[in-house]
């Protein structure tokens, strides 16, 4: 029987240790070669550094595990010629067929070798002859989380799958044998696995000894492992994975039920107590305001990103680049230049393209700064699903969905720029909206550009050049530096500047290259959202508003009782889903919160809303239209597309193996 791609992985990190450093290139299968290999401190270090080579490149947005962004309702994507897996799935464009490797979204084998790499470190580590015992317990429980954290990535990706336990997958299993565990197993060893590594995880990395809070950073710790604790036990307590009608009656090959049959409302309690944990450690605060002006509030947030390894980063990464091949050397430059328009950097291939861009959806999430309440609260409906043209106004918010504000002063970074003709839409929001976004007619936020952006059609070359000095400055006229859409690249009317830091020049690779910023896979904001929530789904209101309130508060926001007098359990998740989805607007979270809620079908499916791009003056292109975008499909969601399939690949190796539903 052939082997499964399972253990032909397996087969080729005993082989090769899976590196591309020649000083790995040993036979593995020699055990004399392999006692020597990990007997060395230095090439104990370089398998260390190997097993992090795995980790999910959320930051990559058009594809692989970042491509969740552009697969939500929080993003479109402007290259609609050329749409990556991510884009199809939205539009239901794909089947077990279609996904067969890494870069159409099967992450099987990348990592069960990644699982199968720290398992064999586990297994081997003791070797070690030049390294102090307490080190080698750090690394043995280093492994054990990473291993744990690579099991998660499976198992929100796919749900339950092949749990190996502690111990190599099987090299001999033939592919008729292998069907999945069921989901208590798989949640039962990840846990496990975090709770035998905890005692030997520290607070901080330099407590370690031969490491460094300064040179180390990156590394895992006791907060790191109950974080990702947090985030499983919330999974495993949300509708998806707690008694979800789609899956009673699937069974494996033992007989044994793949997901819970029954609703178990006491794993939110599990939830809730995995939570206040990492709080409990002291270790982490959300970064405050240094003072109580709007701006104040924004830079707090914003320095969530533009502060490196600050003070509410529980674990993360530093940005890693776009691609090998790309002329972005910047480790975060490839990020940059998908977002940021053409104009305001170099000539190509270094300017910018903007091609994914936040959609109307996520605009509308922000709250209102002065009531603090969300102002759309839903949309109508078309044939097509939600429809972005139709918003449903809390009228109780202070929200304006239609009119103009004259003589607007933009509040967040642009102290330098004239006042202009905004849009009342844009007016009185929540300042993680100026920091992440910049609406139609709004300037850029560079003073050395001063240019405002406009998403329209934009006058002619020749007519850009007879426009004077005060034409360029003057809030009615069209812009010299606007921003024509060119080719099928679109820009929604907003675009997204989360990741650019005012005034930052993006005109020469060195500009690029000279960016360095960690992606926060788990910060602190995130687990007083999973407080909440799961406070929440067990009647405890006002331990739910404590929990949300503190995320809210840092940007000056009002409690959220306060914004809601009427506030009951159900109207509290909804806020807690909405305010999540500013917090985390494309960070990779709001795929994962929508389909583990089980939302995704009522929320995804809409035709592809945007302002009116093409229209030919300023108060036109602010008309929303599904008319102006060149995607060719809208967005779909059906019962099959909670979990991704296994692709047929590998079911043709594992017949038995038991398929997600609808594939």
């Amino acid at each position: 029987m052939k082997r499964t791609s399972l253990v032909a992985a397996a087969l080729c990190a005993l082989v090769l240790a899976v590196s591309c450093d020649a000083y790995f290139d040993v036979n593995l299968q020699d055990q004399a070669d392999f006692e020597g290999l990990m007997s060395k401190r230095a090439s104990v270090r370089k398998y260390v550094s190997n097993m992090y080579t795995y980790l999910p490149r959320e930051e990559r947005v058009d594809r692989y595990e970042g491509g969740v962004v552009l697969r939500s309702d929080e993003a479109l994507f402007g290259a609609s010629q050329y749409p990556s897996i991510m884009y199809k799935l939205r539009w239901g464009d794909y089947g077990s067929a279609t996904v067969n490797d890494y870069d159409n979204g099967t992450i099987w084998n990348r990592y069960y070798q990644a699982i199968n790499q720290c398992t064999i470190f586990i297994e081997n580590v003791e070797l070690d002859k030049e390294d102090p015992e307490p080190y080698i317990r750090y690394m043995k429980a280093e492994a054990r989380t990473l291993r744990a954290f690579y099991y998660f990535c499976l198992f929100r990706h796919y749900g339950p799958v092949i749990i190996w336990g502690d111990k190599s997958s099987d090299q001999n299993a033939e592919g008729t044998s292998l069907d999945r565990n069921t989901l208590e197993e798989n949640v039962d060893f990840m846990v496990s696995e975090l709770d035998k590594a905890l005692p030997d995880l520290p607070l901080t990395v330099g407590e370690v000894p031969t490491l460094s809070d300064r040179t180390d950073c990156g590394r895992i710790t006791k907060g790191m492992a109950l974080a990702l604790k947090s985030r499983l036990l919330l999974y495993a307590a949300s509708p998806l994975y707690n008694g979800c009608d789609l899956y009673k009656g699937l069974k494996n090959r033992e007989g044994k039920d793949i997901f819970p049959q029954a609703y178990d409302p006491a794993k939110w309690k599990a939830a809730e107590d995995a939570a206040r944990a990492v709080l409990e450690l002291n270790q982490y605060e959300l970064i405050q305001p240094k003072g109580t002006t709007f701006e104040d509030y924004a830079k707090a947030y914003q320095s969530v990103l533009f502060e490196n390894w600050n003070s509410e980063v529980i674990w993360g990464w530093w940005f890693r680049t776009w691609e090998p091949t790309d002329s972005y050397a910047g480790t975060v430059g490839g990020l940059l230049a998908a977002t940021v328009p053409m104009a305001i950097s170099g000539s190509a291939p270094l300017y910018g393209w903007q091609l994914f861009t936040p959609s109307l959806k996520q605009v509308d999430c922000y709250p209102m700064f002065a009531t603090g309440r969300y102002p759309v609260t839903g949309y109508q409906k078309d044939g097509k699903g939600l429809d972005y043209s139709r918003p449903i106004v809390d009228e109780k918010s202070g929200y304006a969905k239609d009119g103009w504000e004259l003589n607007y002063k933009q509040p967040v970074d642009a102290s330098w720029a004239p006042a202009f003709k905004a849009h009342k839409s844009t007016v009185g929001r929540d300042p993680r909206y100026y920091a992440c976004l910049v609406p139609n007619g709004f300037w850029w936020p560079n003073k050395d550009l001063k240019v405002r952006v406009t998403d329209f059609q934009m006058p002619d070359e020749k007519k850009r050049k007879e426009m004077t000095p005060a034409d360029k400055l003057n809030p009615e006229m069209i812009p010299t530096n606007g921003w024509k859409p060119a080719g099928n690249i679109n820009r929604v009317g907003y675009t997204w500047r989360r990741w650019y830091k005012a005034d930052t020049p993006l005109n020469t690779t060195a500009d690029y290259s000279a960016i360095k910023m960690v992606y926060p896979e788990f910060r602190l904001a995130e687990i007083y959202y999973n407080l909440a929530e799961a406070c929440n789904e067990q009647g405890k209101l006002a331990e739910a508003c404590e929990a949300l309130n503190h995320v809210r508060n840092r940007v000056g926001l009002n409690n959220i009782e306060v914004a809601y007098p009427e506030l009951d359990q159900e109207l509290m998740r909804w806020c807690i889903r909405q305010d999540k989805m500013a917090e985390f607007g494309m960070e990779a979270q709001r795929h994962y919160d929508a389909t583990r809620t089980m939302t995704a079908k009522e929320e995804y499916p809409c035709d592809n809303w945007t302002l009116h791009l093409k229209a030919d003056n300023y108060e036109d292109s602010w008309q929303r239209v599904n008319t102006d975008y060149n995607g060719e499909y809208p967005a779909v969601f059906s019962d099959r597309d909670y979990l991704f399939p296994m692709s047929s690949k590998l079911m043709a190796e594992m017949v038995n193996y038991t398929q997600n539903y609808g594939f």
